[in-house]
C-alpha cells in the first residue's frame, strides 16, 4: 500500500510491533551473476511504478509489463504473503520492500523484465531500486502515476480489494510523499483508460505487445551505469 515510516499508527505505516521483522526477512546477499547477451551485456530490465495510493499504479504497471514482456510485483501482494494480519508498521514496510527488491534482483539477474508496483513514497526506496538496477539490469525506468483527487476518491470505492488503502490514506500520504527529483515518465491517470494507455504506449514504444502480438520495448529507458 505505502511506505513512509515515522508516523502514528492509523491504517498506514506506523511505529512497529514486529520489532525483528525487517531483520528476519532481509534478503540474502546476491551471489549469482546477471544474465548476459552474446556480447556480454546484461539483459534484465527493471521498471518502478510509483505514486500515491489509489492513483492507478496497477493499471499502468500491467500495461508497461505488456510492453516489456515482464512480470508485475506488488507490495500489496507481498505484504499479505509475509504477514497474515498486516499492521502496516515501519518494520513491516522495511521487510516488504526488502523482499520486493530481493525478488526484483533475482528477476533481472536472470535476464527478465520486472515492473514494481508500489507507492515508493520514501525516496530512499526509489534509490534502493535504482541501485539494484545498476547492479544487475541493462535498463531502468522510473514511472510516476498521478491522478486528480476527485477521481481517486471515486475509483478507490471500487478498487480490487487487494490494497487496504482508502481515501484517507491517500490524503495522508499526499502530505508525506517525497517529490520525485530524478528523471521519470509521468503518467496522468485522471482520464479514461484509453488516454492512460496512450501515454504509456508513447513512453514505451507504441501499442502494447499484447495488442501487437510482439514485444514493443521502447526507447525511453535509461541505460544503467551507476546509481543516483
Amino acid at each position: 500500500m505505502s511506505d513512509r515510516g515515522g508516523r502514528s499508527r492509523d491504517r498506514g505505516e506506523s511505529p512497529t510491533s514486529n520489532g525483528d521483522a525487517a531483520d528476519a526477512l532481509a534478503p540474502e546477499p546476491q551471489t549469482s551473476s546477471a544474465a548476459v547477451d552474446d556480447e556480454g551485456a546484461t539483459t534484465g530490465r527493471l521498471v518502478v511504478v510509483c505514486g500515491l495510493p489509489g492513483v492507478g499504479k496497477t493499471t499502468v504497471a500491467e500495461r508497461i509489463a505488456a510492453h516489456v514482456d515482464g512480470r508485475v510485483r506488488r507490495t500489496d501482494v507481498i505484504r499479505k504473503e509475509l504477514f497474515d494480519d498486516p499492521e502496516y508498521t515501519d518494520d513491516e514496510t522495511e521487510a516488504v520492500y526488502a523482499e520486493l527488491l530481493a525478488r526484483a534482483r533475482e528477476d533481472v539477474a536472470d535476464g527478465e523484465a520486472v515492473v514494481l508496483d508500489a507507492t515508493f513514497a520514501d525516496a530512499r526506496f526509489r534509490t534502493d531500486a535504482r541501485e539494484a538496477a545498476a547492479a544487475a539490469a541493462a535498463e531502468f525506468d522510473l514511472v510516476e502515476v498521478a491522478c486528480d483527487e476527485a477521481v481517486v476518491e471515486r475509483r478507490i470505492e471500487r478498487r480490487d480489494g487487494i490494497s487496504d488503502a482508502d481515501f484517507e490514506i491517500h490524503l495522508h500520504f499526499k502530505e508525506l510523499f517525497d517529490d520525485v527529483e530524478t528523471d521519470r515518465v509521468l503518467v496522468d491517470n485522471s482520464g479514461t483508460e484509453a488516454e492512460t494507455f496512450a501515454q504509456v504506449d508513447a513512453a514505451f514504444g507504441g501499442p502494447a505487445a499484447s495488442e501487437e502480438g510482439s514485444d514493443s520495448r521502447g526507447d525511453r529507458s535509461t541505460a544503467v551505469t551507476d546509481a543516483e
